[in-house]
């Protein structure tokens, strides 16, 4: 990674109009020449340029300006920040080989006689086929339905645990819901 500051030329403008720094000090923090500094403090360079506040974006703190302000001879130090960034949260579809692709009406069938709370939809999102294919499949008129043969897809790599519970979950959720709602509509037809 660079040691210069993001927009140098702006930092550099912000830091001449509103620093005690020196140009050296300016120029060697924003990785440019130290005439350009003095150019930019002259009004001859970076004509137009909005100054970019690096106390804000966090490159710099105000203890550190004040220190290099205080000594000449000390150069400013730009502040890192690790950002650490997980894939966890990103869906990326990942490529299915032939032999498995045969098997996932296998794998719609058996999250139908395991799993029958889950929609049609959320079994098609899970295993990868279309919603159809799963309408077809639990009414049994599945174009090969009779050589369909039930397997586990998670054992099979198809899609995670994590993603089944999810799924099993959000299904449990809405058959709960779905029961509240009969029930507010039996009691407002015996109250009437």
């Amino acid at each position: 990674m660079s040691n210069a500051p993001l927009m140098p030329m702006a930092t550099a403008v912000w830091l001449v109009e509103n620093t005690t720094l020196t140009f050296k000090q300016i120029a060697e923090f924003c990785k440019l020449h130290e005439v350009e500094i003095q150019g930019i403090a002259d009004g001859e360079v970076a004509k137009g340029i909005v100054g970019y506040n690096p106390i804000i974006s966090g490159q710099l703190t105000r203890e550190e300006i004040k220190l290099s302000s205080d000594d000449k001879n000390r150069p400013l130090k730009i502040n890192y920040y690790e950002i650490n960034i997980d894939s966890v949260d990103k869906k990326i579809k990942k490529y299915v080989p032939l032999s498995k692709r045969q098997d996932k009406p296998d794998s719609a069938l058996w999250l139908i006689k395991q799993y029958p709370i889950l929609k049609d939809s959320q079994i098609a999102k899970l295993v990868g086929i279309t919603k159809n294919s799963v309408t077809l499949i639990r009414k049994k008129s599945y174009w090969n339905y009779n050589n369909l043969n039930a397997k586990d897809p998670v054992a099979m790599g198809l899609f995670n645990q994590i993603d089944l519970v999810e799924a099993i979950e959000k299904a449990e959720r809405r058959i709960k819901r779905e029961k509240k709602e009969k029930e507010k509509i039996e009691k407002q037809k015996k109250s009437i």
